[in-house]
C-alpha cells in the first residue's frame, strides 16, 4: 500500500515543483544565505500539496480510470491503495503542509499553498469540466509553482518573469491537451471529457499563440536594457538564442502529438536538454554579470 501511495503521489511530476527556485534564480539570490535551505522547505511543501491532489484526484476518478486503457494501471483504480486511504491522505497532506508552511516559512507562502490546493481541488471536483478554465487552472498552478519562491525569500517578481513563466507554462499544458486529443488512447475510454468539446486546431491555437507570447515576454526581458552589457559578452542579449530553440524543439513535439507527458519530454529528449543547459549558463552568467 505505501509504494501504491507513493506512486499516486506522481514523484516523476516533482520536476515540476523545481520552478519554486526560478524567482531566485532569475534575481541573482539563489546562493544567498538561507536560501538554499527555505527553498528546500518550500519545495517539499508544495510536494506534499501536489501529491494531496493527485491523491484525491485519483480516488474521486477511480472508477473511470478503470474504463482506461492506460490509467486502469493507477494504484487506486487497480486496488492496490484503497479509495479510503487515498482521500484520507490527501486530506490530512492538504491540511499539514500549509500549516507547516504558516509556521516554517511565514503566512504569505502559507496562503500561497492554501490557495493552490483550493483551486487544485475545486479542479478535481467540477472545474476540469470547464471549457478553457480548465486550462487556466493548470496553468495558474504553474505560476504559483514559480511565484511561492520569490515569496518565501521576499523577491519582488517582475513583469516579464511572470508573462513568460505563465505563457510558457500555458504553451506546455495546451501542447500536452492537444497531444491527448489527437492520440489514438484518447477515443478510448478517455477520463478527460472535456476534449471532446476541444478540436485539435483550437489546441494548437493556443499553444502556438501562448508559445509566440513567451518568446515575446522573455526578448522583452532581456532587450530591456538595449545593447548596454558590464559583462564580457551580453549574456541577456545571447540567451534568447537558446531560448527560443527549446520552444521550437519542444514545439516538434507538440507538432507530433506526442508532447502528452511533459516531464518525459524534457527529461527524454538529449537535444533538449543540451539547449536546455546551454540556457541555463547564459541565464547565469547574464544574472551574474559576468
Amino acid at each position: 500500500m505505501l509504494t501504491g501511495l507513493l506512486r499516486t503521489a506522481r514523484p516523476k511530476q516533482w520536476v515540476k515543483n523545481v520552478l519554486v527556485i526560478a524567482a531566485p534564480a532569475a534575481a541573482g539570490r539563489l546562493l544567498a544565505p538561507g536560501t538554499p535551505t527555505r527553498l528546500a522547505l518550500v519545495f517539499a511543501l508544495f510536494t506534499a500539496c501536489s501529491a494531496a491532489v493527485y491523491l484525491v484526484n485519483d480516488a474521486r476518478d477511480a472508477d473511470a480510470d478503470r474504463a482506461h486503457p492506460v490509467k486502469r494501471r493507477r494504484p487506486v483504480a487497480a486496488g492496490q491503495v484503497p479509495v479510503p486511504v487515498a482521500y484520507a491522505t490527501g486530506g490530512t497532506l492538504a491540511v499539514l503542509a500549509p500549516a507547516a508552511a504558516a509556521w516554517l516559512a511565514g503566512p504569505a507562502v502559507a496562503a500561497l499553498l492554501a490557495a493552490y490546493v483550493g483551486l487544485q481541488l475545486a479542479y478535481c471536483l467540477s472545474l476540469k469540466h470547464v471549457l478553457v478554465v480548465d486550462l487556466v487552472v493548470v496553468t495558474t498552478g504553474f505560476l504559483m509553482r514559480a511565484a511561492v519562491g520569490g515569496l518565501a525569500v521576499g523577491i519582488p517578481l517582475s513583469r516579464w518573469f511572470l508573462i513568460t513563466t505563465g505563457f510558457g507554462a500555458l504553451f506546455m499544458v495546451a501542447a500536452k491537451r492537444y497531444s491527448e486529443a489527437v492520440h489514438p488512447a484518447a477515443e478510448q475510454g478517455a477520463t478527460r471529457a472535456l476534449l471532446t468539446e476541444y478540436t485539435p486546431g483550437y489546441l494548437r491555437f493556443v499553444w502556438q499563440l501562448a508559445a509566440g507570447v513567451a518568446v515575446l515576454g522573455y526578448c522583452l526581458w532581456a532587450l530591456e536594457e538595449g545593447g548596454v552589457h558590464s559583462g564580457v559578452l551580453p549574456w541577456r542579449q545571447l540567451s534568447v538564442v537558446a531560448f527560443v530553440l527549446a520552444v521550437l524543439r519542444y514545439a516538434v513535439f507538440a507538432d507530433r502529438g506526442t508532447a502528452g507527458e511533459p516531464e518525459d519530454v524534457v527529461l527524454g529528449d538529449r537535444a533538449l536538454a543540451l539547449i536546455g543547459l546551454a540556457w541555463l549558463i547564459m541565464y547565469a552568467l547574464a544574472v551574474a554579470d559576468w
